[in-house]
């Protein structure tokens, strides 16, 4: 899991029934952060990687590497991933948007940005898309996706918790654990 705040998305996962799926790393780029502490008091294993991007993709290469890790879950990851890490793990990377791609989604377009576009065009649904990570931001092959309905006096805080509570936290857990059980059967066949 990779993180950059609060990990609300991380409590989502950590708290769901997934039996083909292990979480057994989250990697932050900074110390401090609220999901680093959810991660410790379910005994999870935490790093920080600081420092320029290229050394952090570098850094988390080696640690997923090194703990044989199947499948990585960008779980509120702000960082836009290069293209070279990308290929690394392709097909390997998860990510949750608090969207219905292709809508509102790109460069820029993440936390409350995202519902302040969605509010200030006026469409009147909106949700969650779970997606394989591409090199294009937002652009990789769409997995699963629920609508939220707008309501009438929505702020971008109200629209946010709701997406996440009736898209995000149930639409990532399901994916991932899809995902793992595929793997999983792949490794079996060989």
């Amino acid at each position: 899991m990779f993180v950059s705040g609060g990990g609300t998305n991380l409590q989502a996962l950590l708290d769901a029934d997934m039996p083909h799926a292990d979480i057994v790393l989250v990697v932050a780029r900074r110390p401090g952060l609220f999901a680093l502490t959810r991660a410790e008091a379910r005994g999870v294993e935490t790093l920080v990687l600081a420092g320029k991007k290229a050394e952090f993709e570098a850094a988390a290469d080696a640690a997923l590497r090194a703990r044989r890790i199947d499948l990585c879950v960008l779980a509120g990851f702000l960082t836009i991933l290069g293209p070279e890490f990308v290929r690394a793990w392709e097909r390997r990377i998860v990510n949750v948007h608090p969207a219905l791609l292709p809508s509102f989604g790109g460069k820029g377009m993440f936390g409350l940005a995202v519902h302040e576009a969605v509010l200030a065009r006026g469409v009147k649904v909106t949700g969650a898309t779970v997606h394989i990570v591409s090199a294009e931001p937002d652009g990789g092959p769409i997995l699963s996706q629920k609508a939220v309905d707008v309501l009438p006096g929505d702020t971008p805080e109200t629209l946010q918790r709701r997406v996440m509570e009736q898209a995000e936290w149930l639409l990532l857990p399901r994916a991932v654990e899809t995902l793992c059980e595929e793997i999983a059967a792949e490794r079996e066949r060989g």
